[in-house]
């Protein structure tokens, strides 16, 4: 579920170095590829750590922490909420942790919402899920999402980032109901990154083959399933959508934020230039086009634009 794999596994300082990798993989492919499988799954499911601690955490006051537990999750999820209102909820990507998202929370609270971020297992404050030590999924995110708004109250609103975006919908399609929807360089079709993610640790087919079947078996469903505009396609009911992508996002392409616009009925997309992938969610305009979207003020999103 990482978004860019080459860039991930260079970033992690706990995997072994790229060069031994793909050895690993090149020697494992003839004589053991389920092993070989074994460690793309483990490698897969294992979010990198995010390189900066805080966007705009320091402007913002601390809100009140809370836990909820989640049946087989090692550790309770860590939330944290700040106002009062409609609850919007707000969810970090892969590898990130709801700090992250903490400059979008001051304008939400002041028009009238209630704000909660929550950690995902493997992520942020939040130990264990599942899989046990740093390992987690999208599904496991997904599952998080939806136990604290079952304790937290209905959503209003759930504003994601990047492979947030994904946890968010699997949540829906479990039965979480959304009012309305804000995906900030979302990444609609994380498994299109497997390819590039062998690749870059030098897994060949036969490998491939069953790191395909492990993913399922950990997921519990097929790949197809990650596919959000696929699934958008065929819904019945969807909830407005706003994506918000940066043009030149060097981890997740503006294409695939566009190609889920054009396949959510009735979504909007809004492009930036020069925010990158993380710097978007510290971007004023961002903020300013979230509450709009969020308070459905189309006139002063249109305005802002």
């Amino acid at each position: 579920m990482t978004v860019n794999k080459s860039t991930t596994v260079r970033s992690q300082p706990w995997w072994p170095q790229q060069a031994l990798l793909r050895a690993t993989f090149r020697t494992l492919e003839p004589l053991a590829p389920g092993l070989a499988a074994r460690l793309g799954t483990n490698l897969w499911c294992t979010p990198p750590r995010p390189r900066h601690r805080s966007n705009g955490a320091a402007a913002l006051a601390p809100g009140s922490r809370f836990t909820v537990p989640v049946p087989g999750f090692g550790s309770p999820v860590v939330a944290e909420s700040w106002g009062q209102g409609p609850v919007a909820y707000v969810l970090h990507g892969w590898g990130g942790w709801r700090g992250q998202l903490t400059a979008l929370v001051g304008p939400l609270v002041a028009a009238g919402y209630r704000v909660v971020a929550l950690d995902g297992p493997g992520h942020g404050e939040t130990g264990a899920g599942r899989m046990g030590r740093r390992r987690t999924t999208l599904v496991e995110l997904a599952e998080a999402l939806a136990a604290v708004a079952a304790v937290a109250g209905p959503a209003h609103a759930v504003v994601a980032h990047s492979g947030g975006a994904v946890a968010t919908v699997l949540a829906m399609r479990a039965g979480l109901a959304v009012d309305r929807l804000v995906f900030i360089a979302p990444m609609p079709r994380p498994m299109s990154y497997l390819d590039t993610f062998a690749a870059t640790v030098g897994a060949g087919p036969r490998t491939q083959a069953r790191l395909r079947r492990r993913l399922e078996a950990v997921v519990d469903r097929p790949l197809e399933a990650f596919d959000l505009p696929g699934w958008a396609a065929r819904a019945d009911h969807l909830p407005p959508l706003l994506v918000i992508h940066d043009q030149g996002d060097r981890q997740v392409r503006h294409a695939d934020g566009y190609t889920l616009t054009t396949s959510w009925r009735g979504a909007r997309l809004q492009t930036t230039n020069g925010l990158g992938h993380r710097r978007i969610l510290t971007d004023p305009r961002v903020a300013a086009w979230t509450v709009a979207f969020v308070a459905q003020e189309t006139s002063r999103l249109q305005q802002s634009a």
